[in-house]
């Protein structure tokens, strides 16, 4: 065998910057030498979702949508640095319809609840359901939109 017929697939680095306010970084995957890029920002202000939606929208692209693993990983290591025991992502829960999706349109196949949470009937009589991740065990939880938290932007 032939050494020339050995290559990494994927290559993983990890760049960050903390300012007062905003934690950035950015994720390259390399694979046969094309990066793909999969920015992330911690903002660290509090606000309610909607906030944060606005926030997000106006400033960057979206609040984040954890759709699969790799983004999961991802908001770990960023979440880590929040100054709030939770940090709001792009997950939001339909009361009249009774589903959780992203903010991306996208619907939820990769899953990563906490027990209890998501995966059974919401109560809405307080208000609407919206998701965010636990910076301690980095499991998702459905909390009232009007809390104030920490929050993580998509930038691409």
């Amino acid at each position: 065998s032939s050494l020339s017929s050995l290559r990494v697939t994927t290559l993983l680095i990890v760049f960050l910057k903390v300012t007062d306010t905003h934690f950035k970084g950015s994720l390259l995957i390399f694979d046969q030498c094309s990066p793909a890029e999969i920015p992330l920002v911690l903002i660290k202000q509090n606000k309610t979702w909607r906030e944060a939606l606005r926030y997000c929208r106006k400033n960057h692209v979206d609040l984040v949508s954890v759709e699969n693993e790799t983004v999961q990983n991802w908001v770990e290591i960023i979440a880590k640095n929040a100054s709030t025991d939770n940090v709001w992502v792009g997950l939001r829960h339909t009361c009249t319809m009774g589903f959780w999706f992203w903010v991306s349109g996208n619907s939820i196949c990769y899953q990563n609840w906490a027990p209890g949470n998501g995966t059974g009937v919401e109560d809405c009589s307080k208000g609407e359901r919206t998701g965010g991740v636990q910076t301690g065990s980095m499991k998702w939880i459905s909390l009232l939109e009007y809390k104030n938290l920490n929050f993580i932007c998509s930038t691409n």
